[in-house]
């Protein structure tokens, strides 16, 4: 058998589950269900349950032997959560308040619990951790924590593991499924609503080009392109963003991400552009250099004429990594940028 179900009693008069060494064809073949439904879950913008999230909190608190926390907030979004809870702290101490085996893990892991967090958790905790503070980011919980939550729940479900100690996971996906953020502290616990919209690209990443990647019941929001934290007025005020304020900005991803907002036609007006090969206003284009600023040598980029899209300026290698020779050409851009080598590309009469 792939996986021992016999129990012993122990000494303890417990029941000792074997380990469980390899997985069945049928138990692999669910991963990608198995993340798809815990996606669909961490991602979710229905209200949250408070309160089946504040009973599965409070089991928590019992489980830690602590008391009830004197004070239990429910609030729209983890920004509210966060300054919430860590006012009504300081309010009460203004007052004086005296109060399974390693290759079946590796496995799990890998193909469940990692698909989930790259949905969930790489793109939504640390931009709401960028917001609100390593305060809110140590005491995480609820739909953020859906990865985990995916990982356990296949060992659970699918694997038939069985161990007291799931008992204490089962508030963990109380949590999970019903809520959004939840803040942690000995005499005041705040849960967060989950958001009322998320928007993301075609690679899952936060992306809106009209308003905010993630919006939520109160009013507060958050605007990403592909997956790149900006301020609001650069999407939402878009028609008036410039290049100046664009290139003001310290961190070198966003500087890139306004290029693209702005629109690279008007970005290489206001940049020392120089042309290494082509015709940037052709069907194939020219390779060009930008310098922008931050960076310790000036970008390579191919800027052409699309039919569909107007004027592309794309990024490129100096060396390409398919047949690993200079890229010092458009032709040999645009080899590039079509995925094969140079001395196979072929440049369509007519472009789409």
């Amino acid at each position: 058998p792939h996986h021992d179900r016999q129990a012993a009693v122990g000494r303890g008069g417990g029941a000792v589950m074997a380990r469980i060494d390899k997985l069945t064809p049928e138990q692999t073949a669910r991963f990608a269900e198995w993340s798809r439904r815990w996606i669909e879950i961490g991602l979710s913008t229905e209200p949250a349950d408070f309160d089946v999230a504040t009973e599965a909190a409070l089991k928590a608190y019992q489980l830690a032997n602590l008391k009830r926390p004197m004070v239990i907030l429910r609030m729209s979004s983890p920004y509210g959560a966060t300054l919430g809870g860590a006012l009504a702290w300081a309010m009460l101490r203004q007052l004086g308040n005296p109060q399974v085996g390693s290759q079946v893990e590796s496995q799990v892991w890998s193909q469940v619990e990692s698909q989930v967090w790259s949905q969930v958790g790489a793109e939504v905790k640390s931009q709401v951790k960028s917001q609100v503070g390593d305060a809110a980011y140590n005491s995480y919980h609820g739909s953020l924590y859906a990865s985990w939550a995916s990982y356990v729940s296949f060992l659970r479900d699918v694997c038939g593991w069985s161990d007291p100690i799931l008992s204490r996971f089962e508030i963990d996906e109380a949590l999970v499924k019903n809520c959004g953020w939840v803040w942690w502290h000995e005499n005041v616990l705040a849960i967060s609503d989950r958001p009322a919209v998320i928007n993301r690209d075609e690679a899952g990443r936060l992306h809106c080009e009209t308003g905010p990647s993630i919006a939520y019941r109160d009013g507060w929001r958050l605007h990403h392109w592909h997956g790149v934290s900006v301020p609001a007025e650069w999407i939402e005020d878009r028609a008036n963003l410039s290049p100046a304020k664009v290139l003001r900005s310290k961190n070198v991803e966003q500087r890139a991400a306004g290029a693209a907002i702005v629109g690279w036609p008007k970005m290489v007006s206001k940049l020392k552009r120089k042309i290494i090969d082509g015709d940037p206003d052709s069907d194939i284009g020219a390779l060009i250099e930008l310098t922008l600023p931050g960076l310790r040598e000036p970008g390579r980029f191919l800027q052409a004429v699309c039919p569909r899209n107007g004027t592309i300026v794309e990024g490129v290698p100096r060396t390409s990594d398919i047949d690993n020779l200079p890229i010092d050409t458009a032709i040999a851009a645009q080899a590039w940028r079509d995925g094969v080598p140079k001395s196979e590309y072929q440049h369509p009469l007519y472009r789409t």
